[in-house]
């Protein structure tokens, strides 16, 4: 299991951080994504190595950007 951390630029309500986890949480291999709002802070743990590349698009299909 490996976990990596993210920042994610422009959430500004708690319906952003819910699109952002589920987005996350559909990338495969991804058992847990927990996301602050008042940091940026994306944590992803994976059950391989976590595909950043494919969170990276996770993020942006929420609409939103890793900083």
């Amino acid at each position: 299991m490996s976990t990596a951390t993210f920042t994610v630029t422009g959430m500004t309500c708690g319906h952003c951080v819910s699109s952002v986890q589920e987005e996350v949480s559909e990338v495969p291999g991804v058992q847990d994504v927990r996301v602050e709002l008042a940091t940026g802070l994306l944590t992803v743990s994976a059950a391989g190595e976590v595909d950043t590349e494919a969170v990276r698009a996770a993020v942006v299909e929420a609409g939103y950007q890793l900083a």
